[in-house]
């Protein structure tokens, strides 16, 4: 436990709090290696790893890393950055991750509420799949807006309880 060694937290505590809130994120859908990953680096005091100080943090093989760090740049949940004068890459989850990706989630909606509009059209408006395909697409509809709507509202309590960036 490379970090919390220096820095005079008690490196079971962290261990301990990583593979929990790992467990919590792997409960609500996320895989198990992207959880504990992105658990290690939110709870790093610096917000940001190499491979290797993840891998040994979480006793795990850089290809697992490699995967996992994909699988999160994906979802916008952490960045890669390069350590100035190194090959090496720094992977790092920002004080905004959560709210990065939610907002990202815009693109998803979008082509969900495509696909959704198709297959109202394709199964018919007025027959019950149609229907049921129809309620799907206001559903995803009003929390597109609601999204938006929430996000202003955090941003305005972020600097309330934070401060300005």
């Amino acid at each position: 436990m490379t970090e919390s060694a220096g820095s005079g937290r008690d490196a079971e505590a962290v261990s301990r709090f990583v593979e929990s809130f790992a467990a919590q994120l792997v409960e609500a859908g996320l895989a198990r290696m992207p959880a504990r990953v992105f658990a290690a680096l939110l709870s790093s005091d610096e917000g940001s790893m190499t491979s290797a100080e993840l891998g040994e943090q979480l006793r795990i093989s850089p290809a697992a890393v490699s995967g996992a760090v994909r699988y999160l740049a994906q979802q916008h949940m952490v960045s890669r950055e390069r350590e100035p004068g190194s090959r090496r890459e720094r992977y790092r989850v920002h004080g905004d991750q959560w709210y990065e990706a939610l907002t990202n989630r815009e693109t998803v909606l979008k082509r969900w509420e495509g696909a959704l509009r198709e297959g109202v059209t394709s199964l018919g408006a007025d027959t019950p799949a149609g229907r049921r395909m129809a309620e799907t697409l206001a559903f995803f509809e009003f929390v597109e807006v609601e999204i938006v709507k929430m996000m202003e509202r955090w941003r305005v309590h972020r600097e309330r309880t934070f401060g300005p960036e």
